[in-house]
């Protein structure tokens, strides 16, 4: 494990640190790199660039933990105009298997931390924006949080998935749960995405050290590859990537019916070189003003990421 995750994972939260990064003009600059933007317009214009270059995308308005009724219904009014705006743009230079448009949500967004009907309020929510989306032709993945809202999430999804089948799960391989999570949701064929995990979870419910959070993503892999699942794989690690690739060869999987995931500024490189080989490629890409979170997450997975962010911050 990257042994500054902790320290910037508990960053994300202190108003402190962020202040101090939103005030260096080379920081914002660098979070570009990231998240390109925070209105709709920037987002739509990265967009497009990644369609004409064959890479399909999940778009993610920032926000999470709301709690006020309003700040939902907001967020709700936002990913139907985004959806109205996604469904215009071209697609023709992305792969058939799958749909090129999608968006992930975060169920805490939508209101699911409301108090006792936050539940009711979100799974409600999100079937507002699946209906919405089908009729579009566009495909909505529910994103993960920290382990304590897993079960409401998985409950949710159960609830709707039923009438949109393309309902997409985000699982955090690094929950000791998730492997029995992915056999439920490869029993029903569910589209999963498979990520190691991005929150700050204590050792009761997660695994801890780097190569052990491998491990467990390759048997929740395996156990989605060799079931009816639609894999999702969120990574950028070479060598879990390439043991996807074998797994898809063992299983004979069609572009469309396993996806590999990258985040938006982070491989590119690697984005296209999968994608120029057949494979379909989305590209995670977030936006809004509710970035510091969502940023700092980013910089806790990868070291790489952090000594590139303090390098443009110190001004080298």
């Amino acid at each position: 494990m990257n042994p500054l995750r902790p320290a910037i994972l508990a960053a994300a939260g202190s108003e402190r640190v962020k202040r101090l990064l939103t005030s260096s003009p080379a920081a914002a600059a660098l979070v570009r790199r990231f998240v390109p933007g925070e209105s709709r317009a920037e987002l739509v214009a990265a967009v497009r660039e990644l369609l004409a270059s064959g890479r399909a995308v999940s778009v993610d308005f920032l926000g999470e933990n709301t709690t006020d009724r309003s700040r939902a219904d907001a967020a709700v009014a936002e990913y139907l105009a985004l959806i109205n705006d996604l469904a215009a743009l071209d697609t023709s230079a992305v792969p058939r298997g799958a749909a090129p448009l999608e968006v992930s949500v975060k169920l805490s967004a939508l209101g699911q931390a409301l108090g006792s009907d936050g539940p009711a309020i979100a799974t409600e929510n999100l079937r507002v924006l699946c209906t919405k989306a089908a009729e579009a032709g566009v495909w909505v993945t529910v994103d993960a949080e920290d382990h304590t809202t897993t079960a409401r999430t998985l409950a949710a999804i159960r609830e709707v998935r039923p009438d949109f089948w393309w309902l997409g799960t985000v699982v955090q391989a690094y929950l000791y749960r998730s492997e029995d999570d992915c056999r439920e949701l490869a029993e029903v064929g569910a589209r999963v995405r498979l990520c190691k995990g991005a929150y700050r979870e204590p050792d009761t419910v997660a695994y801890q050290p780097r190569a052990e959070v491998d491990r467990a993503y390759l048997r929740c892999l395996r156990v989605l590859m060799r079931g009816d699942a639609r894999p999702l794989v969120a990574s950028h690690d070479p060598g879990l990537l390439a043991a996807a690739a074998d797994l898809v060869t063992q299983t004979a999987r069609r572009p469309g019916e396993m996806e590999y995931q990258m985040l938006y500024g982070i491989r590119a490189d690697e984005q296209l070189r999968l994608a120029g080989r057949g494979d379909f490629v989305r590209v995670y890409v977030p936006y809004g003003g509710q970035w510091y979170g969502y940023l700092m997450r980013r910089l806790a997975e990868r070291p790489a990421n952090l000594a590139f962010f303090l390098r443009a911050v110190a001004g080298r």
